[in-house]
């Protein structure tokens, strides 16, 4: 794995999150379970971003890993 995220889609992925969960979400863009970590990070350079939910509600999270607000989107994406 090199020292840039893998892209796993140049869109975010749209998803239902708990209000009081915790969750890892994907940095380095290898998961098979994305946007979220399965540990296909281990050996690299990368960690998963661990966000708690404040509120219920479907959350646009950062699927090309160049985002500035991780874990969610901000159109990143738009300039690949």
């Amino acid at each position: 794995m090199s020292d840039a995220p893998h892209i796993a889609q140049k869109s975010p992925f749209a998803v239902e999150i708990e209000a009081g969960k915790t969750y890892f979400w994907c940095a380095c863009g290898q998961s098979k379970s994305q946007p979220f970590c399965d540990g296909s990070h281990k050996g690299s350079s990368f960690t998963p971003t661990k966000f708690t939910a404040e509120v219920s509600k479907t959350a646009y999270m950062c699927g090309c890993k160049q985002t500035k607000t991780a874990p969610f989107c901000d159109g990143s994406h738009k300039a690949l």
